[in-house]
């Protein structure tokens, strides 16, 4: 039981060992915003082994005054582009952004169960 996480607030738990299985849904599907911050950015771009102005101009969008992670097309609809096709994993996991990190948490799906258990196989209801 040690890889079920719960969170307060939230009426279901997640099993992290969904994501073994899951092929990566909660990176895949319908576009959306995965925002990165100055500090996510410079983590990122160090991992990558690049600066911070090729990361932004090769892999972020700006959108007004925040960035957000690029998408490409994917089997019908939107893909991160840190994902990776053939592994069907995340290709910066041990960086990604806060964002990814804290799905399926997120304040919108505190009351919409039906859909983020569409989106991922590791959500327990309470």
């Amino acid at each position: 039981m040690e890889n079920i996480v719960t969170c307060k607030g939230f009426s279901y738990a997640f099993d992290q060992n969904a994501c073994q299985s899951c092929s990566g849904k909660c990176c895949i599907g319908e576009s959306g915003y995965i925002w990165v911050d100055e500090k996510e950015r410079e983590a990122i771009a160090q991992y990558l082994g690049i600066t911070q102005e090729v990361f932004i101009n090769e892999y972020l969008e700006k959108i007004r005054y925040r960035f957000t992670i690029q998408e490409r097309p994917y089997e019908g609809g939107h893909g991160c582009v840190f994902f990776d096709m053939e592994k069907r994993s995340c290709s910066i996991y041990e960086v990604r952004p806060v964002q990814c990190r804290t799905f399926p948490f997120w304040d919108y799906f505190k009351e919409k169960i039906d859909e983020v258990e569409k989106e991922c196989p590791g959500i327990i209801r309470s």
